[in-house]
């Protein structure tokens, strides 16, 4: 094609129709997932499953991205010479200069696969508590929650010592759990050992004590003791846990 006298390479009539082309499948891409989103919000308006329509969510922006890319490949690389040879290329190029982007997409597939945490889950991640509200191919969203001075690691650093929400919210790189361990609170087995310290001083009648402490702990706790029975043995017929 020639403008003003100026040869342009790489444009021509057949390229042309590509591009067109190309451009009128994202515009119904972009429809078809906006209209598939808002039909799911209607068929799920009834539930209170927060889970269940953040995942349908999920799933309609997964299968409209594949579907675009799959298109996009089928219009411009017709010849499957072409199109290994370009894919070769472009794997090269992406793994090479956007490493931590394609490892963040991969810790969102782990993430997926290995059922290390869910929408909702309290979990520790890089170094951030809180629940998970968000759920991205690249990063996770927390709600972060306050930590004890002896266990704060942020930077900035919290000013919330209870557990309760700060207000920040969080993005955490899916990249993280293949470098930290991630600490899930809720998932498996949803109850946490706690210590409560009593100072009682040397004159006090500590075997008397001991007794008020223990009938108490067990006419507040005999409910809940039978629920975290029931997750414990749950959780032997998963992993390999003894008792203590």
């Amino acid at each position: 094609m020639d403008l003003s006298g100026i040869r342009l390479v790489g444009i021509n009539a057949e390229n042309g129709q590509k591009l067109l082309l190309t451009l009128a499948i994202i515009a119904v891409v972009i429809i078809l997932r906006k209209a598939l989103i808002e039909l799911s919000s209607m068929v799920l308006r009834g539930t209170h499953n927060e889970k269940t329509r953040f995942w349908t969510r999920q799933a309609v922006s997964l299968f409209t991205t594949i579907a675009l890319i799959l298109s996009l490949l089928s219009i411009w690389f017709d010849d499957p010479t072409r199109l290994a040879t370009a894919l070769g290329l472009v794997t090269a190029g992406l793994a090479f200069a956007l490493q931590q982007v394609v490892t963040a997409i991969a810790g969102y597939f782990v993430i997926l696969r290995g059922s290390n945490f869910s929408v909702g889950d309290r979990i520790t991640m890089g170094g951030v508590r809180g629940d998970v509200v968000a759920l991205g191919f690249i990063q996770t969203t927390i709600m972060e929650m306050g930590q004890p001075p002896t266990v704060q690691n942020a930077d900035p650093p919290m000013w919330v010592r209870s557990r309760q929400y700060t207000g920040r919210v969080v993005t955490v790189s899916n990249a993280r759990i293949f470098d930290e361990p991630v600490y899930n609170y809720t998932r498996d087995f949803p109850y946490l050992w706690e210590e409560i310290t009593l100072p009682i001083s040397y004159t006090d009648d500590r075997k008397r004590a001991e007794e008020i402490l223990l009938e108490t702990a067990q006419r507040h706790t005999v409910e809940i003791s039978e629920m975290s029975q029931e997750s414990l043995d749950a959780m032997r017929q998963r992993y390999f846990v003894q008792s203590t």
